[in-house]
């Protein structure tokens, strides 16, 4: 019983202090970045930002693989956010328009949905807790500073090639589960806490609906800024 009130409860006050958290963040990136772009200061700002995910992903992973953290169904770097991190570094040390496209596309859509209804038992200050928080806060801040701060703006080629880098994924974490009987992805089962995935219908239907509504999406986000090039053009 003990054990069972210091799970993680979404919408509780520890998940509550996290969104809000978040949201102070993206507001203060975002901000920074419009300050700062085209100044020394990016690229001071943009490479200390990917050195300091770099040096907080890297452990949390590991840790991940000790005796005390060790779970085949979670402990493997096989869920999108996990590959969202690294193409964040990439993203903030080069600052290259299609690593920061895929780290906005990414993040906004995908990483947001996992805050929202996270599927997550570990409480603060447990490490599954931190990892899965700062994580997810460090992807999508990266992808607002890098698009909406420093002006990094994604188009219909960076569009294309984050389609196919998700279908990679989606194709190689499909592979993995059905070797190790895992659910990496939510490629197999849904969350079992309940998310947004609960109204698209049973499996495999929902994986099917939930591609096309980000592919949809992904395009809504990439056209006003195709838009906008086109008429300053």
């Amino acid at each position: 019983m003990g054990a069972e009130a210091h799970r993680f409860e979404p919408f509780g006050v520890e998940h509550q202090i996290a969104l809000a958290l978040f949201l102070i963040g993206a507001l203060s990136v975002v901000w920074c970045g419009r300050q700062w772009r085209g100044r020394p200061v990016e690229d001071v700002v943009s490479r200390a930002a990917a050195v300091t995910i770099l040096l907080l992903g890297v452990p949390l992973q590991l840790l991940q693989f000790t005796p005390a953290e060790w779970d085949l169904q979670t402990s493997l770097p096989l869920h999108l956010c996990d590959s969202g991190w690294v193409v964040a570094v990439v993203a903030l040390w080069t600052r290259h328009r299609t690593w920061a496209a895929i780290t906005f596309l990414w993040g906004i859509v995908l990483t947001t949905q996992a805050m929202i209804t996270p599927d997550l038992a570990a409480p603060f200050p447990e490490p599954r807790f931190l990892m899965f928080w700062l994580m997810h806060w460090l992807v999508v801040w990266a992808g607002l500073f890098l698009v909406l701060g420093l002006g990094i703006r994604p188009r219909w080629r960076d569009y294309a090639i984050t389609v196919a880098a998700t279908i990679v994924w989606a194709v190689v974490t499909a592979g993995a589960n059905a070797v190790l009987g895992t659910n990496y992805g939510y490629l197999n089962a849904k969350p079992s806490g309940g998310s947004l995935l609960d109204l698209l219908g049973p499996w495999p239907f929902y994986v099917l609906a939930e591609a096309v509504i980000i592919a949809g999406v992904w395009a809504l986000m990439v056209w006003p800024f195709e838009r906008s090039r086109r008429a300053r053009t």
